[in-house]
């Protein structure tokens, strides 16, 4: 099949072999310097067809055409990757090969570090797997934030060790599957950053509720890797099952977190009790508790008791899919109203009545002076509506009058948080 392009090798168009010896041979006799365009050398698929390296052909027709023909070579990772083990000025690079009179030459197209890959992310982790291994120029990486997702343990590791110490102040770690005995092996790796602010573990596949052999080792491992980080403020272990082991995880830390993400963590009573009377509770400024199932009083209550602890600093709190009730939210609600600093409240996907959110949550939340930002499902009909006022259709509207009227038209009521973005620890 041919399709309309103005690109010839996306349309299936490859050189072959002998049309490449005539260009060559053309640029040789009339001087020309070559600039060949190969960005989709990995992308030929049509039975019979072959991409043919311009350099390769080069070399191998010798002199005095080797000796004489200046030629750049484009390839682009976004096309996919595979490189050739050519050399600009003795330094590898993936995506512009430029050969001349007096560069080094090599006859193996396929030399030096082996690069395999259709897609653009394992391709730059190729990449700079190459490049930290080359001799020629070892690679250290400078960045602050350092972001790895779906990797093995041993590619996470030698990332790692190569950024500059100095400069990193966050790691995240998503998807990667690592588990208990993954993350013991990622973690110490992290004690020689000694500006690490920020750790973001979330999706690691932990459950201490499995009953598997070395579970209790594996947390108290964790729990001293933890330890070793002694700048660490932030910490994410999103979806991590830690049922009533977060004591043996945090209870040692030396210093408050300031940002704690447990969501959908499992969390029993006794972790929210210990978290209430730690040393992190009269510092956090974010909290996200999210899918715990609220409307158990054994939970409530704890928390309720934590707010109360965080009331002074606390700056957002996220209860997602707690399936917080009308009721539930009645006896939170003097907790919340002593967290004078809020600036967001999450409470996307629980089933609150209009009567529960207006004139209820409403009114506490417009005596809270910071509160912005507000996050809320939207109720089901015949829950309580008033009659709007006239021009003005639907709850949202009923909200914004209700809010304009005590003095808090700033406050930002929304179904839908995606748009505004999520608050970084680093902004605070």
């Amino acid at each position: 099949m041919t399709m309309p392009s103005d690109n010839p090798e996306a349309a299936g168009q490859v050189q072959s072999r002998q049309c490449i010896e005539a260009v060559i041979k053309f640029a040789f006799e009339e001087r020309l310097f070559l600039m060949a365009d190969e960005v989709y050398q990995d992308n030929v698929y049509a039975e019979g067809s072959a991409f043919h390296s311009f350099r390769k052909v080069l070399t191998e027709m010798g002199p005095p055409y080797l000796d004489s023909v200046e030629l750049t070579s484009f390839h682009s990772i976004s096309k996919g990757f595979t490189g050739e083990s050519v050399t600009s000025h003795g330094h590898p690079h993936p995506e512009v090969a430029t050969t001349g009179p007096g560069e080094p030459q090599s006859g193996d197209e396929d030399g030096g570090t082996p690069w395999a890959s259709r897609g653009c992310p394992i391709a730059t982790r190729l990449l700079l797997r190459a490049a930290l291994r080359s001799p020629c120029a070892p690679l250290r990486l400078l960045c602050r934030d350092f972001h790895a997702e779906e990797l093995s343990v041993s590619t996470v590791v030698c990332l790692l060790d190569s950024l500059e110490p100095a400069a990193v102040r966050r790691v995240v770690l998503r998807f990667n599957n690592l588990g208990l005995a993954g993350l013991c092996a990622v973690l110490p790796h992290l004690s020689r950053f000694p500006a690490l602010r920020s750790l973001k573990l979330p999706y690691s596949n932990v459950d201490v509720r499995r009953t598997a052999p070395g579970t209790d080792a594996g947390i108290r491992c964790l729990a001293a890797h933890l330890r070793a980080l002694p700048a660490l403020k932030e910490l994410d272990l999103y979806s991590s099952r830690l049922s009533g082991r977060l004591r043996q995880l945090l209870g040692e830390l030396q210093t408050p977190l300031e940002s704690l993400a447990l969501a959908f963590c499992c969390l029993l009573p006794s972790d929210l009790i210990f978290l209430s009377s730690s040393l992190h509770a009269p510092s956090l400024l974010q909290l996200d508790l999210s899918g715990h199932n609220l409307t158990s009083p054994s939970l409530l209550q704890p928390l309720r008791t934590l707010l109360e602890a965080a009331s002074c600093s606390l700056l957002q709190l996220e209860l997602l899919e707690c399936q917080l009730g009308d009721a539930e939210l009645e006896l939170l609600l003097p907790a919340l109203r002593r967290c004078r600093r809020l600036r967001c409240l999450g409470l996307l996907g629980t089933p609150l009545s209009a009567a529960a959110l207006r004139p209820g949550l409403a009114r506490h939340c417009a005596a809270l002076p910071d509160l912005r930002l507000v996050g809320y499902s939207q109720p089901p009909r015949g829950s309580g509506h008033h009659t709007p006022t006239q021009g003005e259709e639907g709850f949202p509207a009923e909200l914004c009058w209700l809010l304009a009227s005590a003095g808090r038209a700033d406050a930002v009521w929304a179904t839908s948080l995606q748009r505004y973005g999520a608050i970084d620890y680093f902004s605070l």
